[in-house]
């Protein structure tokens, strides 16, 4: 596409190295339209402009600012050595008598996080805290006398040393199965949510109507509990699996009433990966696609649920290719950001003959997810004791210097920039190796480039040194010997509209 001489702009504070001025989670966005319909009757170049309109909630860019976020699976498949559970563990297992929450704490914060998410509940239907529905819970362990709470301890641990909570509460529960809740062929129904129990001391603010099946306000008392017990949460994060159950006794979750309560409890969370807000990218290997949009098209289902209008791991999800291919299914076209979820070892949950992954292979990986505009989620999981396993602290360490040292200073910082119609141009001032380039466009305006070149003026002439394809809120790309010049431009080949660059840096790394 050829680019247009009204198509890029850039404003003073776009060209800082610090990037556009930041938005509180709780503002509203600039714009609202995080979600465009789309029809049938649209054409190619409809698809494309709507696209371009699509702007991103306040919400999803103050979580994909985070770059990496980490996940901590820990329950009694801790303790059993499964990686998905079967609902009739005894409680009695459940034993991390050297649990020490302010230890992941001050890990993950050494290892660079700034959000961390813990499974509040697994598949298994085991509780992390002593919920009033379940007797599943670290209530019914001899742990710490039946008085253990650990997403109390998770949550005070994480604020104390400056870092965001996330809790993922599994919408699959076989102890509830096993105790005729889930997958019961319930109709839906209106369910006062929190529903009162024996001994309920609790005098809610304010209580919510809303419709679900006997499981669904399962969940919805649970989520309840969540999100008004334990202070400000950050992100909710749901998957879709099922039960292993009968392929006939499927539970069909209530996104609808879940999402209404998320939102009115944790206005301010982001709502992942089987929700509104973040997507899962389709791999659980952490790698993002090449080029990765931010705008995807989605169709809803299933009471509201958001859902991919291409397969989930297919190749393109964004391209004018994949608009046009997923019209005849697609309802909307969403900011729909992705996130790359991998492990640090092979497994989710503690196994003691596992090891962490190297300092390259992380490396590579933050390359291939943060690099490609996208959120890198790594689960570290504490083991039986209760922490998280030496090794795994030293390698988050590890990590955290290798990218530092990977994007050290940035040579760009303060230096001469120009705009023209179609690039930006920075001057050094002296010649300089370079050998990473990271690019950010201000996503309050949208995800608009679809290709461009960077460019170093040697020896008194314009040579490209590399190109790609999008950009979005973070483009990282290695060069693959350092390029010495003192004039540097990015130029945008094809965009969608008008492309306001946020950041453009250069730097030579130190490894």
């Amino acid at each position: 596409m050829a680019v247009s001489r009204r198509l890029f702009v850039t404003a003073a504070t776009a060209l800082a190295v610090t990037g556009p001025p930041a938005l509180p989670a709780s503002a509203a966005p600039a714009d609202p339209r995080y979600r465009i319909p789309v029809s049938p009757d649209d054409t190619e170049a409809d698809l494309v402009r709507k696209a371009s309109q699509v702007r991103p909630t306040a919400r999803q860019i103050a979580w994909q600012r985070l770059e990496r976020t980490a996940f901590l699976h820990f329950g009694v498949n801790t303790f059993t050595g499964l990686e998905w559970g079967t609902g009739d563990e005894d409680p009695e297992v459940f034993q991390p008598v050297g649990l020490d929450t302010d230890q992941w704490a001050r890990a993950l914060r050494d290892g660079g996080f700034e959000l961390a998410i813990l499974t509040v509940k697994h598949h298994d239907g085991f509780v992390l805290y002593p919920s009033r529905y379940t007797d599943h819970s670290v209530r019914s362990s001899s742990w710490r006398d039946g008085r253990g709470d650990v997403l109390r301890s998770f949550a005070d641990s994480m604020r104390r040393h400056g870092i965001k909570v996330g809790v993922y509460v599994s919408p699959a529960d076989e102890n509830q199965y096993l105790h005729g809740v889930y997958a019961n062929g319930s109709a839906r129904a209106e369910h006062v949510i929190p529903t009162p129990v024996p001994g309920d001391d609790r005098s809610p603010r304010r209580s919510y109507a809303l419709p679900a099946t006997d499981y669904g306000a399962h969940m919805l008392n649970q989520l309840y509990e969540v999100l008004t017990e334990y202070g400000p949460i950050d992100e909710v994060w749901f998957d879709g699996a099922q039960g292993r159950i009968p392929p006939d006794k499927v539970e069909k979750y209530d996104w609808d009433s879940w999402y209404t309560l998320v939102r009115s409890l944790a206005p301010d969370a982001a709502i992942a990966v089987s929700g509104p807000d973040v997507r899962w990218v389709g791999n659980e290997g952490g790698l993002a696609r090449e080029d990765e949009w931010s705008v995807v098209p989605v169709q809803e289902k299933d009471y509201g649920r958001t859902d991919y209008a291409l397969a989930y791991d297919a190749a393109d999800m964004g391209s004018r290719d994949a608009l046009v291919k997923a019209q005849p299914v697609a309802d909307y076209l969403q900011w729909w950001p992705a996130e790359c979820d991998v492990s640090i070892r092979d497994g989710w949950f503690y196994h003691a003959d596992q090891q962490p992954k190297t300092v390259d292979e992380l490396t590579d990986i933050y390359f291939r997810s943060v690099g490609r505009n996208s959120v890198l989620l790594l689960n570290i999981p504490p083991d039986t004791d209760g922490l998280l396993p030496a090794a795994d602290v030293v390698r988050l360490r590890e990590f955290r210097d290798r990218v530092d040292d990977e994007l050290p200073q940035d040579l760009a910082r303060g230096a001469r920039t120009t705009t023209g119609p179609d690039r930006v141009t920075i001057d050094l001032g002296s010649e300089r190796e370079v050998d990473r380039i990271r690019l950010a466009e201000d996503v309050r305006y949208g995800q608009q480039v679809e290709s461009f070149v960077v460019e170093a003026r040697v020896d008194g002439a314009w040579t490209e040194v590399t190109r790609a394809g999008t950009i979005g809120l973070s483009r990282i790309l290695t060069l693959p010997a350092a390029v010495r010049a003192g004039q540097w431009r990015v130029r945008v080949t094809g965009a969608r509209s008008v492309v306001r660059v946020a950041e453009f840096g250069l730097y030579r790394s130190r490894v």
